[in-house]
C-alpha cells in the first residue's frame, strides 16, 4: 500500500480529473440541498399551525430552528401557498425517513456500482431525487402519507448517489492525487449545508416554500445533464481526454489489480482488522457530525441567546469552514505522499487521528467557554472543520485497501455512520428532555433549589 507510481506527472487543474471531481462537488451540493430543504420549508409548510399553541415552537427540525420567525414573514410575502396540519411526531417522521432510505440502498447500490458501473448508479440516483423534489410540493397536498413514501425513496436514490462516487475514483484517481480529488468532490455537501441555510428562508419569505423544492430540484436536473454528458466509468472509454493524461492515469493504476470482477470475499473482510478501523473512525465521525449538525442552531440561540438572524448567519458558517478543511486537508495529504514526506499509511493515520482528537477535544471543552461568546463561536466553527480532515483519512481509506470494492464497503462504512447518527441525536434528544423534566421540577419545588443551580441547568437545556 506504500508504493509510489514513478510515471510521469500528467495535467493538474485543467485536466478532466479534475473537471469530474467539480461535477461531483456539484452533485453532493445538490443532494445535500436536496435533501436540508424541507427542514428548512415545514416551518412555512405547518404555518397555519402555530396559533394553536407552544406546543408547535419546538416541533420543526433543528435545522428549521434558525429561521423560525421568518415564517410570519412568509405569510405577508405568500398567502396562497398551502400550509399543513402535521403534528410534531408527524414532522419527526417525514425529517427521518429519508436517512432509513439511505441506509436499504447503501450496501447493494455499491454492490451494483462495481458491476453495471458508477455512472448510471449514481446518475440515476441524483435523477430520482431530483425528480422527486419537484413533485414534493404536490405530494404534500395529496396527503402526508405520499410525502413519508416519497421522502424514503428519495433517501434511497441518494443511498445510490452517495456510495457510487467511490467506484469511479477507483479508476480515475492517480494514487497521490486521491485525497485531492475527493476531499473537491465531498466538499460540495458542506458548502451546500452552507448556502440552504443562508438562502432557503429568503426564498422561502420572497417566493413561497413550494419554491425551495423547485429550485433546487431544477439545479438537480441540471446537473443530471452534466453527470450523463462528461461523466464515463473509466478514462479509457472518455472521448475527451486527452493522450498524456490517460497514460498517466493508467500507468498510476497498474499496480492496483485488473482482474475481472468476482464475488465479495465477505468472510476476508469480516477478519480484516483494517477495515474494521474503518468502520469504526466512521461510527465516531458521524456520532459528533450528526449532533452538531442537529443541534448547533439550537445551541447558538439558547446558550449565546443571539437574535434568529445571527442565529442563522452564524449556524453556517461553520459549515463553508468545514468545506475550506476538506479541499486544504486533501492537499495537504498529497503534498506529503508526493514529496515523501510520509508514507500513505502515515498520512491516512495522521488525518484521521486529526479528525477525530481535535473536534472532541473542541466539542469537551465548549461548557466551559460560555461564558465567552467569541471562544464559544471559534470553538463551535472548529468542530466541523477539523473533523472534515477525516476526508483525506480513513474515509477514503477504502480505495487504498480494496480498490475493487470501495463502493461496497463505502456503503458498509456510511451504514455504521448513519446508525451512529440515529443512536446519537436520539439519545441527545432524550438527554435534552429529561434535564427539561429536571428543571419543571425544580421550578416546581421553587425555593427548596439554589438559584445558580437552576439557571445552570436552564442554560445546558
Amino acid at each position: 500500500m506504500d508504493k509510489k507510481p514513478t510515471t510521469r506527472k500528467g495535467p493538474d487543474f485543467c485536466s478532466l480529473r479534475y473537471g469530474l471531481a467539480l461535477i461531483m462537488h456539484f452533485s453532493n451540493f445538490t443532494l445535500i440541498t436536496q435533501r436540508v430543504s424541507l427542514s428548512i420549508a415545514i416551518i412555512a409548510m405547518v404555518n397555519s399551525t402555530q396559533h394553536d399553541g407552544p406546543s408547535n415552537v419546538s416541533t420543526e427540525g433543528p435545522l428549521t430552528d434558525i429561521l423560525h420567525n421568518r415564517s410570519r414573514s412568509f405569510k405577508e410575502f405568500n398567502t396562497k401557498t398551502s400550509v399543513y396540519q402535521w403534528s410534531p411526531e408527524t414532522q419527526g417522521i417525514i425529517f427521518s425517513s429519508i436517512s432509513y432510505g439511505i441506509i436499504l440502498t447503501l450496501i447493494p447500490s455499491g454492490y451494483l456500482a462495481g458491476i453495471f458501473g458508477a455512472k448510471q448508479i449514481l446518475g440515476a440516483g441524483l435523477l430520482i431525487s431530483s425528480l422527486l423534489t419537484l413533485f414534493t410540493p404536490l405530494a404534500a397536498d395529496l396527503g402526508v402519507i405520499l410525502v413519508i413514501v416519497i421522502r424514503t425513496v428519495q433517501g434511497m436514490a441518494q443511498g445510490m448517489a452517495w456510495t457510487g462516487q467511490f467506484t469511479i475514483w477507483a479508476k480515475w484517481a492517480p494514487p497521490l492525487e486521491r485525497s485531492k480529488l475527493t476531499s473537491i468532490a465531498g466538499s460540495g455537501a458542506a458548502f451546500g449545508s452552507f448556502i440552504i441555510l443562508c438562502v432557503g428562508g429568503l426564498i422561502s419569505q420572497a417566493l413561497g416554500w413550494p419554491f425551495i423544492f423547485y429550485i433546487f430540484g431544477s439545479i438537480g436536473c441540471v446537473c443530471c445533464l452534466l453527470w450523463f454528458t462528461v461523466i464515463y466509468d473509466d478514462p479509457l472509454h472518455h472521448p475527451c481526454i486527452s493522450v498524456r493524461e490517460k497514460e498517466y492515469i493508467i500507468s498510476s493504476l497498474t499496480q492496483q489489480s485488473s482482474s475481472p470482477r468476482r464475488s465479495v470475499p465477505i468472510k476476508a473482510m469480516v477478519r480484516c482488522l483494517p477495515l474494521w478501523a474503518i468502520f469504526v473512525g466512521f461510527f465516531s465521525h458521524f456520532w459528533l457530525c450528526t449532533i452538531i449538525i442537529t443541534y448547533l442552531p439550537t445551541y447558538i440561540s439558547t446558550v449565546l441567546h443571539v437574535n434568529i438572524r445571527d442565529s442563522g448567519v452564524l449556524s453556517s458558517l461553520p459549515f463553508i469552514a468545514a468545506s475550506s478543511c476538506t479541499i486544504l486537508g486533501g492537499q495537504l495529504a498529497d503534498f506529503f505522499l508526493s514529496r515523501n514526506l510520509l508514507s500513505l499509511i502515515a498520512v491516512r493515520k495522521l488525518f484521521s487521528f486529526l479528525g477525530l482528537l481535535l473536534p472532541s477535544l473542541c466539542a469537551v471543552a465548549l461548557p466551559f467557554v460560555t461564558s465567552s461568546y467569541m471562544a464559544t463561536i471559534i470553538l463551535l466553527i472548529l468542530i466541523p472543520g477539523t473533523s472534515n480532515l477525516c476526508d483525506s483519512g480513513f474515509i477514503i481509506n477504502t480505495l487504498d485497501v480494496a480498490p475493487r470494492y470501495a463502493s461496497f464497503l463505502m456503503g458498509i462504512s456510511r451504514g455504521f455512520g448513519l446508525i451512529a447518527g440515529i443512536i446519537s441525536s436520539t439519545t441527545t434528544g432524550f438527554l435534552i428532555s429529561q434535564v427539561g423534566h429536571v428543571i419543571e421540577h425544580l421550578q416546581v419545588a421553587g425555593e427548596d433549589w439554589p438559584e445558580w443551580e437552576c439557571s445552570e441547568l436552564e442554560q445546558l437545556r
